[in-house]
């Protein structure tokens, strides 16, 4: 495939070259023509170029690749309602600019699948200017993301996801789909941020602190543990109904939650 030039290691590259999963991608985002995307890491824009095909009011496709650039921006030339941003994706993030009810497509580089994502969960102002997150990711990464308590896939980044966003499995995509082909396979998860939440809590470092603390040592009780959260204190244990014997993966998420909003109230 003379097309793809050496993809770049420290950049997490691996494009995706299956038009039919390509298209069963832009199905998942429901795109009507008022609706404004962004994606992340079009890398030669087979994605951009189906969800063109939809005709929408804007696709914002941020590249980081100063090498891939000059393609996309040849490839798109005479598309009006494409613009190609050559930036980091955490500067886009970090500056946004954005309206409401963006749809956001990404094929995550590997390396920094959850950054980018915990990125957009911990976002101050809430419900965020997404309406609907499409990722791909390692499979091994979003089998965390979608883990249920008691398995081995259960950790932080379950608990952190399911905190503010409503969580669709879509489907495997195999190795063989890409190039160059990576170890393992992926998969395709969507995220809907909650509009209404029961916890809440009210600076997401915190969460980050909590599940950071309980799960540094995910094979032994909670007990040490959680006592150096609250100074000591078992009678938040008690408030809580929550049992010290127990080791981290054997919480729920709304523990975490939960735990979390007295760890807030300590700190008040």
């Amino acid at each position: 495939m003379n097309l793809f030039n050496t993809p770049k290691k420290s950049l997490g590259q691996n494009f995706l070259i299956d038009r039919n999963i390509i298209n069963k991608i832009v199905k998942i985002g429901d795109i009507g023509k008022n609706k404004i995307i962004l994606e992340i890491g079009p890398g030669y824009g087979s994605l951009t170029k189906e969800i063109s095909k939809k005709q929408p009011k804007k696709i914002f496709a941020v590249e980081k690749d100063t090498k891939l650039v000059p393609h996309l921006v040849e490839s798109f030339k005479n598309y009006k309602n494409i613009e190609i941003i050559n930036d980091d994706i955490f500067n886009v993030i970090k500056n946004n600019k954005f309206k409401k009810n963006i749809i956001v497509f990404g094929n995550l580089p590997y390396n920094i699948s959850t950054q980018i994502l915990a990125s957009l969960i911990l976002l101050k102002k809430w419900p965020p200017w997404y309406e609907v997150l499409i990722f791909m990711f390692q499979k091994e990464v979003a089998d965390r993301i979608i883990a249920k308590k008691n398995s081995k896939q259960f950790g932080r980044l379950t608990v952190l996801s399911n905190w503010r966003l409503e969580i669709n499995n879509h489907f495997d995509v195999s190795k063989n789909c890409f190039y160059p082909k990576p170890k393992i396979n992926s998969s395709i998860l969507s995220f809907r941020p909650k509009k209404k939440n029961k916890f809440e809590i009210k600076n997401p470092e915190n969460l980050e602190t909590v599940t950071r603390v309980l799960f540094s040592n995910r094979r032994k009780m909670i007990n040490k543990n959680f006592l150096k959260l609250f100074g000591g204190n078992k009678s938040v244990a008690d408030e809580l109904g929550l049992e010290l014997h127990r080791r981290p993966g054997e919480l729920s998420c709304e523990m975490f939650y939960r735990i979390t909003m007295k760890y807030e109230k300590l700190l008040r």
